[in-house]
């Protein structure tokens, strides 16, 4: 499951659970939040806990941006719902508390633990092939792992910690956390890019179908316009024939492979081009615009700039 909040102003205070599934598109579910952070914080824990009770007999992984990497929050939901998000770099972590033995107040941690950013050129890499990487088939990554207590005055949540380095060296370093401490980093990373099927699910529904400028009726218009890329792209997929969708290509931007905005285009021309919006019957004496010409025009309709 992924978990996005829409933190923009025009967004208009929504958020995002979406199942992030093997193959595209993403189920995405829009819940109503408050304004103010520590309304948002508690919209946010209370959207992983209502899930977790939707679904009382599945492991549920919610793989989050960074506005749910909190404490409180991942400590409050790690019994019920396994995390996956981003870590800060210079996050403060700890050993865990030794057993309690000796007089006195027990400890709530133990001895402290390099940060991450002092990790990167002292720590032994592990070269992995992560699948299905933003659009590949394949990715080379160095990463390093480890369990800690992850500690700010008052606030405590073990966690596993996932140090990414790109293998071929385009990219600064990035930290992730899981709350599940018994898994693989392979699955952590796998579980994080599954996201993103999610979120281009989220910029083509904005872009093509209008989520997020509906003024009125919020809670009806946006499962229904959601809805309505499913079956958009359901269709497209019914009626795409033996030669499949045919990408718009343009010679600025050599699109290889069909989106959203090309199944809407074969949608719409099946649309128009049924006997439902069919014109006059055809007379031999009546002037009439060639079927080429027709064809043309509504083919240049169906792929608006």
């Amino acid at each position: 499951m992924a978990v996005r909040h829409a933190a923009r102003a025009h967004s208009l205070g929504r958020l995002r659970l979406g199942a992030a599934v093997p193959d595209p598109p993403g189920a995405v579910r829009t819940l109503r939040t408050e304004a103010g952070p520590a309304a948002q914080e508690a919209d946010r824990r209370q959207a992983l806990l209502q899930t977790a009770r939707w679904l009382p007999d599945r492991r549920i992984v919610a793989v989050a941006d960074s506005s749910f990497s909190v404490i409180e929050l991942l400590r409050s939901v790690s019994p019920h719902v396994d995390v996956v998000t981003r870590l800060r770099l210079d996050a403060g972590l700890y050993e865990p508390p030794p057993l309690p033995g000796a007089r006195g107040r027990p400890r709530v941690k133990g001895a402290r633990l390099p940060t991450l950013t002092e990790r990167v050129p002292a720590t032994a890499w592990q070269r992995v092939v992560i699948q299905g990487w933003y659009g590949r088939t394949q990715h080379r990554l160095d990463v390093a792992t480890g369990t800690a207590l992850w500690h700010h005055p008052g606030r405590r949540v073990l966690i596993r910690w996932v140090l990414v380095r790109d293998a071929e060296g385009s990219k600064e370093p990035q930290a992730f956390l899981c709350t599940d401490l018994n898994a693989e980093p392979t699955e952590i990373l796998g579980w994080f890019v599954r996201r993103w099927r999610v979120e281009v699910t989220l910029a083509e529904v904005r872009r093509h179908l209008g989520v997020e400028r509906q003024c009125l009726a919020i809670l009806r218009t946006t499962p229904a316009l959601l809805g309505l890329f499913s079956l958009v792209t359901l269709w497209a997929n019914r009626i795409k024939g033996e030669h499949g969708v045919l990408p718009n290509r343009v010679r600025w931007y050599p699109k290889a492979d069909p989106t959203f905005s090309d199944a809407l285009a074969l949608v719409r021309l099946e649309l128009w081009t049924s006997p439902t919006f069919a014109t006059s019957p055809d007379h031999r004496e009546s002037a009439k615009n060639t079927d080429r010409l027709i064809n043309r025009l509504i083919r240049v309709a169906c792929n608006p700039p």
